[in-house]
């Protein structure tokens, strides 16, 4: 090895669930040179620039049948292709990693038509069609839960868990909480991942009198898309659209009602928050269930479709465990043994591994 450092090319782009794992990652190569490729108007041109240079290109999925728009977007796909090969090159990257999504697919395609080994992390229960697809061609497929692997029967998989952001594994982060909520209340999170939800957010809003009235607190992050946001108004209530010391919250937290988002999950699990969780209905492929399904599997959480879930059954489920701190601490318990707290560091191991052997 010489004294020169590796250079590695990180394609993450979108959510929080993308991005969060990428940069927990880039976090544990501190000697590795990190440059990152993302697309216009996303999230990572908020988070990314001011830790490492971000190279943009323009890509999008196939949403569609085949036609016109489709014929566009491969021809997007065949440029963006050629415009990672470029930024590859002149970069002389030894490697790329990627946590899937459409920017996946020609940093894939450029790196292997280069000889460049490719690590893709796949932190969902069920992969996603880009991961189904060009799995294959890549060195290694991280899994964020374990039963991912059977849906990847060429893939060269291994288990390494979602890294959490730092600020998770900090100890005695909870007194860090500078929210106004007195110490020995039970409190309830609400939260439905970097999107915010507004079909829990109704349903919550519906429900919070009775849970205030059994003395229990809620803070709710509910995004920046629900135009009745400040409709409730209450002492024990505390309406945010984001929240950034969530690790201090949910440790915090007696319960939380959240989406099943793979990095919302990965949190909770290392918090040890028990849960309801209510999966995203438009989820491709329905993949927030199969999320849930990994938690509620081993009683970490229960798990309620938001077609069949209504005020009254959330509302009283909610009361009948904040009067059973027996089994929301058991709940928790499991959740916590669910959790890989070194994700990151595993993660960087198998980068390491096959960008330098």
């Amino acid at each position: 090895m010489t004294n020169t450092p590796i250079r590695l090319l990180i394609a993450a782009s979108g959510t929080g669930g993308h991005l969060f794992p990428a940069i927990a990652l880039a976090q544990q190569l501190p000697d590795y040179q990190i440059e990152w490729l993302g697309v216009p108007n996303r999230l990572e041109t908020q988070l990314v620039p001011q830790q490492y240079k971000l190279n943009v290109i323009s890509v999008e999925g196939f949403q569609k049948g085949l036609g016109i728009s489709s014929l566009l977007t491969l021809g997007k796909l065949i440029g963006s292709v050629l415009q990672v090969r470029k930024i590859l090159k002149q970069g002389k990257f030894k490697g790329v990693f990627t946590t899937g999504g459409y920017i996946a697919g020609p940093s894939v395609i450029a790196a292997r038509s280069l000889g460049i080994p490719v690590i893709l992390h796949e932190s969902n229960a069920l992969p996603g069609k880009v991961t189904r697809f060009f799995g294959p061609w890549c060195s290694a497929v991280a899994l964020g839960f374990e039963v991912a692997a059977k849906y990847l029967p060429r893939a060269k998989t291994i288990y390494t868990s979602t890294p959490v952001r730092s600020q998770f594994l900090e100890p005695g982060i909870e007194a860090t909480l500078d929210l106004p909520i007195p110490e020995n209340v039970p409190l309830i999170v609400v939260f439905g991942g970097s999107q915010g939800a507004v079909g829990i957010n109704k349903l919550v809003r519906q429900c919070a009198t009775a849970w205030f009235d059994a003395g229990a607190w809620v803070v709710h992050l509910t995004g920046d898309n629900d135009p009745e946001a400040g409709s409730l108004q209450h002492p024990q209530y505390i309406s945010l659209q984001f929240y950034n010391n969530m690790a201090a919250l949910l440790r915090r937290a007696n319960l939380a009602i959240s989406r099943s988002g793979a990095g919302s999950l990965t949190e909770l699990a290392v918090c040890g928050t028990p849960a309801i969780l209510i999966p995203y209905p438009f989820a491709a492929e329905d993949h927030q269930t199969y999320n849930a399904k990994v938690f509620t599997s081993v009683d970490a959480a229960l798990m309620f479709q938001q077609s069949e879930l209504t005020a009254e059954v959330l509302q009283t489920e909610v009361l009948r465990l904040l009067k059973s701190p027996d089994e929301l601490k058991a709940m928790g318990e499991k959740a916590k043994a669910i959790a890989i707290p070194d994700s990151a560091e595993k993660l960087a191991q198998l980068v390491r591994e096959v960008i330098e052997r």
